[in-house]
């Protein structure tokens, strides 16, 4: 099954092993009536727990599992990715794209020269930025269409015209 990143699990709440996890989403709603979701732990091994309750705040949301009483347990869960299925995802309008989609693209500007990869998305308020590095080397690329010229998900590509002052 493939599946998308819905939030990282950043501690734990209280003594009854309750996970606070900062989203990814743009709305909780995706979250409504959700009966399971994935974990994959710091390890890279995915489980499957069901939701005994989920409560929202803010950016956060809280995640109470069966299978996890405890602080104890739940501290082995840190640092692990919340992961729902793909097919949950509502389709798009042509030119816009999740970003787990964005995240891992191979980055290249309009001469063809391999700048690196995706690694991180992060929202400004008026446009998202995207963190390509290679490397050492990280350049900041605001989503805007001056800056990224083409997204070719199918190829894992991005085409970018870097601005002065971007290198």
């Amino acid at each position: 099954m493939e599946c998308f990143v819905a939030g990282r699990i950043v501690k734990t709440r209280g003594l009854r092993g309750t996970l606070k996890v900062l989203s990814c989403l743009k709305t909780e709603n995706i979250l409504n009536n959700l009966v399971f979701v994935d974990i994959e732990k710091p390890s890279g091994k995915r489980q499957q727990y069901k939701i005994r309750k989920i409560d929202f705040s803010g950016r956060f949301f809280f995640l109470d599992l069966d299978g996890i009483a405890d602080i104890e347990a739940a501290s082995l869960l840190i640092g692990g990715n919340v992961l729902l299925p793909k097919s949950m995802l509502e389709t798009l309008p042509e030119g816009e794209y999740y970003w787990d989609d964005i995240v891992g693209l191979s980055v290249y500007d309009e001469k063809g020269v391999y700048l690196g990869k995706i690694a991180a998305i992060f929202p400004t308020g008026s446009n998202d930025v995207y963190v390509c590095k290679k490397e050492e080397k990280e350049i900041l690329l605001p989503a805007i269409a001056d800056v990224i010229r083409e997204i070719d998900i199918k190829n894992r590509s991005m085409i970018v015209r870097l601005l002065s002052g971007m290198q």
